[in-house]
């Protein structure tokens, strides 16, 4: 069934122009009712998402068989043949297959597994990508497996994504054996690794077996103010890109400084002592790829009280998507109070799930009052962002404190969600 005439007219002045990025809001709310678009928007609504990437995601469901049709007959809309349709694992197309699986693991994460260990090896290597990552949902020590297996694919993706899941993994063999790699580039000054050393996979006179890490943790003065010695890796070899350490470095970053950042990454966060221990000790000439490191593993291994610790010490944004809702919007409430106009500032909004509730809204509203008497020209980007994001159901705060181009969005979104009930 189409969407009313009264949402219809809005996606159709939303498309001409009127609060255009609102389109992708209105597309989940649309989607998520079950509803189609009209067939007179269609034309108009494809080829947006033939230069936007971010709504191609509801397109397979709102444009149905009309939409595709429609696609098959003009290339530059054929990315919605790629899109989900509802159709069944063995029939779909590739989105349709990865819903299907997305859907299974929710429900059973060892059918997921199962149905993909079936067809593997016939799947195409960029299907085989995307399906490793499916498995990052009710992620276990039994999926261990066959990610390990999924590091020797031909394809880099896959290995990246079987090696990031593996390093959510303290349990795991590629775990264990990040750990052995971090203990020899990080220590205490005048520490050592308990245990000993590790041969073949297996650490002697450890807690190590078959490269599995049982409760180890590294021996030594882990002190706040103490020294943590650095020695990078000195060169990144095949075990080591089997691993998901990637050899060559971006631009303007050395190569051991980058093999050193990867490495502290997928090592697992259990080896340090607590995260205020270790960012209060001095790391000479390293520290910021160290710290690099750690922010990258409280995110690959959605450690939340690293990654608080870590936004303590340098708010990114990627650092709260491992916290939940609540907690990323009192932190963000918080920064944004103490936080200059600046672009970090709005770097981290952006990381902030939507919609913000009252703290959070309250906390931007002031900012932008307080911005808005001294610096009116560097106003634009955090009203927009205010508009879009606030829960809409709050337009009467920006009505009282006398934002009226960040009301009015929110009185659109507020009007455009009802319409869609």
């Amino acid at each position: 069934m189409a969407v009313g005439w009264a949402a219809a007219e809005r996606l159709a002045g939303i498309l001409g122009g009127e609060h255009g990025r609102v389109l992708p809001e209105w597309l989940a709310v649309a989607a998520g009712s079950g509803r189609r678009v009209p067939a007179h928007v269609l034309p108009d609504l494809l080829e947006r998402g033939r230069r936007d990437w971010s709504i191609r995601a509801w397109l397979g469901v709102l444009a149905g068989r009309r939409g595709r049709w429609l696609a098959e007959r003009n290339p530059a809309w054929s990315y919605l043949l790629d899109e989900p349709t509802g159709e069944s694992w063995e029939f779909g197309s590739r989105a349709d297959r990865r819903a299907y699986v997305q859907a299974v693991r929710r429900a059973d994460p060892g059918a997921a597994r199962a149905l993909l260990e079936g067809t593997w090896a016939d799947e195409a290597p960029e299907d085989r990508a995307e399906f490793v990552e499916v498995l990052g949902d009710g992620l276990s020590m039994d999926d261990e497996d066959f990610l390990e297996r999924a590091l020797d694919d031909r394809r880099r993706e896959v290995r990246q994504s079987a090696a990031n899941l593996l390093a959510r993994l303290p349990g795991s063999r590629l775990a264990g054996r990040m750990r052995e790699r971090a203990a020899r580039c990080l220590r205490p000054e005048g520490g050592r690794m308990e245990g000993g050393r590790m041969e073949d996979g297996r650490m002697e006179d450890g807690r190590m077996e078959d490269g599995r890490m049982e409760d180890g943790r590294m021996e030594g003065r882990w002190v706040e103010g103490g020294r943590v010695e650095v020695r990078p890796p000195e060169e990144c070899d095949a075990a080591m890109e089997r691993d998901g350490v990637r050899a060559k470095p971006p631009r303007g970053i050395g190569e051991r400084a980058w093999w050193l950042q990867q490495v502290v990454a997928r090592a697992p966060l259990g080896m340090w002592a607590e995260p205020r221990v270790m960012l209060g000790m001095r790391v000479a000439d390293w520290d910021a790829e160290v710290k690099a490191g750690w922010v990258r593993a409280a995110v690959l291994q959605r450690d939340a009280g690293w990654a608080r610790a870590m936004f303590a010490h340098d708010p990114i944004a990627d650092l709260l998507g491992v916290l939940g809702p609540d907690e990323q919007q009192e932190l963000a409430a918080e920064f944004v109070k103490n936080q200059d106009m600046d672009s970090q500032l709005i770097m981290v909004l952006g990381g902030v799930d939507r919609p913000w509730g009252t703290a959070l809204a309250t906390a931007v509203l002031n900012k932008i009052t307080t911005i808005a008497a001294t610096q009116p020209w560097n106003l634009g980007e955090l009203a927009r962002l205010a508009g879009e994001r606030i829960d809409p159901a709050l337009h009467p705060a920006a009505e009282r404190m006398r934002l009226p181009d960040v009301a009015a969005v929110l009185r659109f979104r507020a009007e455009m969600v009802e319409e869609l009930r």
